[in-house]
């Protein structure tokens, strides 16, 4: 069985939107062994979408569409699928009740222009909407499978794996190997450095291959096999996994979808430590990721933006004499954040940063980039100067990963 991906939408050939939705299909097609051979892009165009189905089921055995489902005029899927198989649109009755129920949970009466959304082509499944309003269908035409489903992620995704893939699994019964992944994630260590580190195992060959993959301030590395079944996939990932851990342990954070102020998060709440952070230079960012994580108000006590010198005396207490003789970006104004956010909080833990976000305000001395990050912990005074490339927004975030990653090494 292979597979094509349709994504319909002029607002993703504007570059309005970015096509999320054919990553997560094609990574979750893959685990399930099953071939992504083509995918594209149309707008919402009838003449168009048409011609790229046809197209489409020459070729693929199934066709999934995504997108064009919604209530408005330029919602056309449903439609031109109807022109394609030459059956007429009829009222779907489950699909009516379900608007209905949506929109009475909601105190309103269905729209009129939602009404559109129950009428499908007849004789074809409807696949329920538990998030959304949008119907998914599945049209078996001449041999193919046409499985169309609504643009929206959150109303996609759980349609997609609760619903569409045991669907295709079933009509797949000569699928002879699996695909899995793990994805590996390191912080505090350019790519370059993670390339030489384990330049072997990123030359692997099938089955088993390791790709490396760098984002701001993080960089992943994904190991991906095929295999015959769930114990060997396995054992296969564990053994590249464990030799990228031998050389590479101090940097690695988390895996799969981990993120590092959870990984914080968690060990805060594991040893019943409590936080509070006095920011400057990122303007409350390292405080909302942190934040960010439920259950974070069991270990968050206390966050304080003191942009202004005048808030950095006033309201943490930094001494005067501090900021003359050091300026307000340096090691000694960062440690008496950490210092007087802790005081004032009562909390276990209490971390400073400061810095230049720029791109004004530098100097030779003290350029764009330059950020001092203090963490207070028991006995323990850390100080560390960090100089981030980047936008304004690309530094801010870079020291909150800085701060959150000095943090995970502090607590562990």
């Amino acid at each position: 069985m292979n597979v094509e991906i349709i994504s319909i939408g002029t607002e993703l050939l504007l570059g309005n939107i970015a096509n999320t939705n054919t990553v997560f299909l094609s990574q979750k097609l893959a685990e399930s062994g099953i071939d992504v051979y083509y995918t594209s892009v149309v707008g919402d165009n009838i003449t168009r979408l048409n011609e790229s189905l046809k197209r489409a089921l020459l070729r693929s055995d199934v066709v999934i569409t995504t997108g064009g489902l919604g209530p408005t005029v330029d919602d056309i899927t449903t439609q031109t699928i109807s022109k394609l198989i030459s059956k007429r649109l009829v009222l779907n009755t489950r699909i009516l009740k379900d608007l209905e129920n949506y929109f009475r949970m909601r105190g309103m009466k269905v729209l009129t222009s939602s009404v559109r959304q129950a009428y499908i082509p007849e004789g074809v499944r409807h696949i329920r909407n538990k998030v959304g309003i949008a119907p998914g269908l599945i049209v078996r035409y001449k041999g193919k499978i046409i499985v169309c489903l609504p643009g929206p992620p959150r109303e996609l995704q759980p349609m997609f794996e609760e619903k569409v893939i045991p669907y295709l699994q079933k009509r797949n019964p000569k699928r002879k190997w699996i695909l899995r992944s793990q994805t590996i994630k390191l912080t505090g260590i350019p790519e370059s450095v993670v390339n030489k580190s384990i330049k072997r195992i990123l030359n692997l060959r099938p089955p088993t291959t390791v790709g490396i993959y760098c984002k701001l301030g993080e960089v992943d590395l994904r190991i991906v096999t095929k295999a015959r079944d769930e114990k060997t996939a396995a054992a296969s990932i564990m053994k590249v996994k464990k030799k990228i851990r031998e050389r590479l342990k101090d940097f690695i954070f988390g895996y799969g979808n981990s993120t590092l102020e959870g990984i914080v998060g968690r060990r805060l709440d594991g040893l019943k430590k409590t936080i509070a952070i006095a920011e400057s230079c990122t303007g409350g960012l390292l405080a909302s990721r942190i934040t960010d994580v439920a259950g974070s108000s069991r270990y968050f006590a206390m966050g304080i933006v003191a942009y202004s010198n005048a808030a950095k005396e006033n309201i943490l207490g930094v001494s005067s004499q501090t900021i003359e003789k050091y300026g307000a970006v340096s090691p000694d104004c960062a440690l008496e954040m950490a210092q007087r956010i802790r005081l004032l909080a009562g909390s276990d833990i209490g971390v400073g940063m400061t810095g230049i976000a720029g791109p004004t305000g530098g100097t030779i001395m003290k350029p764009v980039g330059l950020v001092y990050i203090s963490v207070v912990f028991d006995s323990r005074r850390l100080i560390r100067e960090f100089r981030f490339k980047g936008s304004r927004e690309e530094i801010k975030f870079q020291a909150s990963q800085a701060a959150l990653d000095l943090l995970r090494k502090t607590i562990r």
